[in-house]
């Protein structure tokens, strides 16, 4: 699973998310000919992205390539089960990718568009934002 190896701050305020903000970085495909882009916005977790990954690329028999362009570096901290209020905050539980409408999630080269296609399906079935396929035709 992907986690930070080095964080500048262990832990983050929660922030707000305002659903209007488009993404303005990591919206094109830079690497491979396919990719999944969000329509919507979430927080995508290091187990959600791994398990996408793994799908894709057992759908694709590990052939051609897999590019993964989020990365989970926004610390979630939780407390314990019936636990009193108060206390301080809790421990870092888990990383999350704070995801916005328009980021490029996943790209992959290498593969037949049909196979490619498939691969993508799988693979948004474990992510918890709504997504959409985009195609680079100009290769």
């Amino acid at each position: 699973m992907l986690i930070p190896k080095k964080v500048k701050h262990r832990k983050w305020q929660k922030g707000r998310a305002s659903g209007k903000r488009l993404a303005t970085q990591k919206t094109t495909l830079a690497f491979g000919s396919y990719g999944l882009k969000a329509t919507s916005e979430a927080w995508v977790t290091s187990r959600q992205i791994e398990a996408a990954r793994r799908a894709m690329t057992r759908a694709i028999k590990r052939g051609g390539k897999v590019w993964i362009r989020i990365f989970p570096d926004k610390p979630i901290t939780t407390k314990g089960a019936e636990m009193p209020m108060g206390k301080g905050k809790g421990a870092v539980d888990h990383y999350v990718a704070v995801v916005r409408p328009g980021t490029v999630l996943f790209e992959m080269g290498g593969v037949p568009a049909e196979l490619a296609k498939e691969a993508m399906r799988l693979a948004s079935r474990k992510l918890p934002l709504r997504t959409k396929l985009m195609t680079n035709l100009f290769e």
